[in-house]
């Protein structure tokens, strides 16, 4: 009976140990893992086998003061709207103050958007709320930067206001909440810098591959090569609807918002 029981046992152990090796990933046979083919094969052993001098990167030269470089598309130079229309496709109807270099969002009028369509963009762009705070939550000084006409980057004044987080300045609305707050006091400039990699679709009209967007506030990392989902509705799950190039597009939040814009410049990429 003992030699029964120990035979058991020691197929119970057997078993086990089988069983924990079947289930240890270092066991696999396969294991996934990044080949850089460009870097298989012979190691070289001289420094100019690894030096590459085409192709040659094109020279732009920056500006001072987050002014536009080189190569970038002004979209507002201080003085009209030129290269904006309203959605109804007519001249844009916000208010541009040329002394001062900036335009606000004209109440109740409708969005504003670009005349030209973009894909993948680097973007700068530099908002104000108002000094004089009539509001709170999301009536106070609500705007919006919409890429592509559909994902919008939320513009608000969240000094000593606070509302849902994802729907707080420098989040993707109703997606993603920013790594932190980094408003300036209300009624000064705030800039957005965005790095923003368009979503990709098949002939089918399905997605197969979500768009990523970077954006620093005032120069501070608040959303880290995030993926776009969607569409960010207000009610209702975000859509993926195939598009191709499609405008900037600024809010007419219909409340009074009275946000102001300057200095708006894109890199295609």
């Amino acid at each position: 009976m003992k030699k029964i029981i120990w035979s058991l046992l020691g197929l119970l152990i057997i078993s086990c140990q089988e069983k924990a090796t079947v289930e240890t990933p270092e066991t696999k046979s396969e294991v996934d893992y990044i080949i850089h083919e460009e870097y298989s094969g012979t190691e070289p052993t001289k420094p100019e086998e690894t030096e590459l001098y085409k192709p040659v990167p094109p020279t732009v030269t920056p500006a001072k003061n987050n002014a536009a470089p080189s190569d970038a598309i002004v979209l507002f130079n201080g003085n009209n709207l030129d290269q904006w229309v309203g959605t109804d496709g007519k001249p844009a109807p916000w208010d541009v103050n040329e002394e001062d270099g900036f335009f606000t969002v004209k109440d109740k009028s409708g969005d504003i958007k670009t005349k030209k369509e973009f894909g993948s963009i680097q973007l700068h762009i530099e908002w104000r709320s108002p000094k004089e705070i009539l509001r709170d939550g999301q009536n106070r000084a609500n705007s919006g930067v919409f890429l592509q006409d559909r994902y919008e980057i939320q513009v608000l004044d969240n000094n000593n206001n606070d509302t849902y987080v994802n729907g707080q300045v420098g989040s993707i609305y109703k997606q993603h909440i920013p790594l932190a707050k980094a408003s300036v006091p209300t009624g000064e400039w705030n800039t957005y810098d965005v790095v923003y990699h368009a979503p990709e679709f098949n002939k089918a009209g399905k997605k197969i591959k979500s768009g990523t967007l970077t954006l620093l506030h005032n120069g501070i990392l608040v959303l880290d090569h995030i993926e776009i989902k969607g569409t960010t509705p207000y009610i209702g799950w975000p859509k993926n609807e195939a598009h191709g190039k499609a405008p900037l597009r600024l809010q007419d939040h219909g409340d009074n918002s009275r946000v102001s814009y300057r200095n708006i410049w894109v890199r295609e990429l």
